[in-house]
């Protein structure tokens, strides 16, 4: 019995991508390909499956977009939404529906759940020290404030969390903080707001968290424990802003929601409105339903820098009001890169999905196989462009399009297309082979193993090769005219049988092969057979070959990308000077030259070097966030500069005792800020 059969429907989500820029690969292995691919897959099972997407239209981010074009948030939501869906559509991604949080039906429903958990006195309101820009005359929301993260020390991170590191960050965590506006020193400015005490739902989290273990991705349910372990504190629901959903309180007036409190709600409200649309019953999909121990699976598909919010955060909310169920799995995948390097929307450093539907014109299967073939499940993975020529040309075309052709054509040279008995697979070996490969497809789907549920399918192709090469048809139809026909035949069944299983993975593909066929789409619980007479529509080839021409071309647009970003004026990519300090303050730290005699990865961590540092005054532990940059035994020997005089910090269970300075690039890439000369250890920087 299948684990999905204790459930009478399922509600999946996809991450709501922000509507403040176009899509690009890197999103589609995150959070939209794995979960259409499952959510076809429970269709083909004929399961009860909503699948709900929409566009993220609040918070800072569309702020400062609109800012950096010149125009106004509206304008900004509404150009990248219609361009998202668009992309989306184009792609063809199988959403339920795609709905946005601007909609009236989400800001009502945002409302009554701040409301809900008000009049439960489940907030905390207290005043509190917010930072204030005086130039602009405004509080600043989280994604308004950079500054120095006090885990890694990277001086890029924002006010809600540093992207180096992965921590989530309170503004005023910040170390010489500065707003992305003035590009000032923001001062301390005190503010009424009202906040989710998560720690007082620790304990329940801890629990709940702890009975997903083995059947959570590791990756998830490692940054959840990690998060509960350093201990939550109470999380501001409420900001200072002027674009968002109204805080419903008289005494809140010019206040908005929290984008992490309105934002998940956009999966309900979507799925409110495509209830209204389709005369159903949108509380059976989110709300707990009486005598029903599990009758609804939720489930969110993500990238890995939203588990936070989707494992804590929003299960949080949803405890607190009390009348919905919590999520049964949160599949996040790690990051996809690009030929190298990061995805980098900033540097424009990405394959953008409508640049790619327009230049590959029909290929969306293609980028479907290649990204299945690649998601990063639990580490991250690699797109590069001569991957992608060769997986489409061996893959694709060699194997399953070459399958399928070669089969429909001998059938149409020898019997005119026509099916000469009622056939299904007779041959007892293949149907077992085929057997085996539908329960690991099974297995591997339920499991979100989408790159070895992919391999499934392949498989099957392998073995009608294989099952086609050694019975040679054409060799026996000189003789054994029935040997002939029973091969062809259990070829045709076999073709049948890849078509079905290839419908949640390349769903245009197994559209094509159905159409040859002449027959409607089977069902993974329905028989795969022909009747006699059944007459096959004429064979079409169902992959081109990429040639190299295509692919230079992409490469060089990379290059030529990368070469503008270079060319382009320094001065847009620094980062604006602070506020001046006095010169007593920079006295205050004490900089000195060591060396570094001991360095090794922090255990479950990318990005923590633990690094041991003659300072000249002691031997002294510090956790630095340089290991994507510098492999531990090529540091050990070096000098460095350290602020010795920082107050220590415990990360990941470490105390560290110190901060090493490092010198930042606009592309991220670190480089020690050391002497020239080899110097004492404990020398002062002045």
């Amino acid at each position: 019995m299948s684990q999905l059969d204790k459930y009478k429907r399922f509600t999946v989500t996809s991450a709501l991508p922000y509507a403040n820029g176009p899509l690009h690969i890197g999103h589609l292995a995150g959070a939209y390909l794995p979960a259409d691919i499952f959510v076809r897959y429970l269709r083909l099972l004929k399961k009860d499956v909503v699948y709900i997407c929409g566009s993220d239209e609040h918070g800072a981010a569309i702020t400062i977009k609109a800012k950096k074009e010149g125009t106004t948030p509206q304008a900004i939501i509404d150009k990248y939404h219609q361009q998202i869906k668009q992309s989306f559509e184009d792609f063809g991604m199988s959403f339920d529906i795609y709905h946005r949080t601007s909609s009236a039906i989400h800001h009502d429903l945002s409302q009554e759940f701040f409301l809900n958990l008000y009049e439960k006195g489940e907030f905390i309101e207290k005043f509190s020290e917010q930072y204030y820009d005086e130039d602009f005359n405004q509080f600043l929301a989280d994604r308004y404030i950079t500054g120095t993260c006090p885990v890694c020390s990277n001086d890029r991170a924002y006010g809600d969390q540093c992207e180096n590191c992965g921590t989530s960050l309170n503004p005023t965590d910040l170390i010489n903080p500065i707003s992305t506006l003035s590009g000032k020193a923001p001062v301390l400015k005190p503010t009424k707001h009202w906040y989710l005490p998560l720690d007082k739902y620790q304990p329940w989290l801890e629990k709940w968290i702890d009975e997903k273990e083995g059947e959570w991705k590791v990756n998830v349910f490692g940054q959840c424990r990690s998060w509960l372990k350093s201990g939550l504190q109470p999380r501001s629901m409420t900001r200072d802003l002027d674009w968002g959903i109204d805080v419903p309180l008289e005494e809140a007036k010019g206040k908005k929601l929290y984008v992490w409190m309105d934002a998940p709600i956009g999966y309900i409200s979507a799925t409110k409105q495509w209830a209204i649309d389709n005369n159903k019953n949108w509380q059976l999909y989110w709300k707990k339903q009486a005598n029903e121990a599990d009758e609804t699976c939720l489930l969110h598909f993500i990238g890995k820098d939203n588990i936070v919010f989707h494992c804590i955060i929003f299960p949080a909310i949803l405890k607190a009001h009390g009348e919905y169920v919590l999520p049964q799995n949160v599949p996040a995948n790690e990051f996809l890169n690009l030929e190298g390097d990061k995805l980098s929307t900033s540097r424009n450093h990405a394959v953008w999905l409508h640049e790619y539907l327009e230049e590959f014109p029909g290929k969306q299967d293609e980028l479907r196989y290649v990204l299945t073939s690649i998601l990063p499940e639990t580490s991250d993975s690699e797109f590069t462009w001569k991957d992608y020529q060769a997986r489409v040309n061996n893959e694709l075309v060699a194997i399953l399009g070459n399958y399928v052709n070669r089969v429909m054509i001998l059938m149409h040279k020898y019997y005119d297309g026509k099916v000469n008995a009622n056939i299904k697979l007779t041959d007892a070996k293949i149907n077992a082979e085929l057997g085996g490969y539908y329960d690991e497809l099974g297995k591997n789907l339920e499991s979100y193993r989408f790159r070895q549920a992919m391999q499934n399918v392949m498989d099957m192709a392998r073995l009608g090769n294989r099952y086609l090469t050694e019975q040679e048809p054409w060799k026996a139809i000189k003789n054994d005219a029935e040997a002939a026909k029973n091969a062809l035949h259990n070829s045709l069944a076999i073709i049948g049988h890849i078509a079905t299983c290839l419908q949640p993975f390349l769903p245009h593909t197994a559209e094509r092969i159905f159409g040859m066929l002449n027959v409607e789409p089977f069902a993974l619980d329905q028989e795969v057979e022909f009747a006699s007479g059944h007459q096959l529509n004429p064979a079409a080839l169902l992959f081109e070959k990429v040639e190299d021409e295509a692919i230079e071309k992409q490469i060089q647009k990379l290059a030529d990308k990368k070469a503008a970003a270079v060319a382009a004026p320094k001065q847009v990519a620094v980062t604006p000077a602070k506020a001046n300090v006095s010169f007593d303050d920079f006295v205050k730290m004490d900089i000195r030259t060591g060396t570094i005699l001991t360095a090794e990865k922090v255990a479950k961590t990318k990005k923590l070097l633990k690094l041991t540092i003659d300072t000249g005054i002691d031997q002294r532990t510090v956790v630095s966030g340089i290991a994507e940059y510098y492999e531990p035994e090529a540091i050990i020997g070096k000098q460095v500069s350290i602020l010795v005089n920082l107050e220590p910090r415990e990360i990941k269970g470490i105390m560290s005792q110190g901060m090493i300075l490092m010198a930042e690039n606009a592309e991220g890439k670190l480089s020690f800020v050391a002497p020239v000369d080899t110097m004492d250890n404990g020398s002062v920087v002045r």
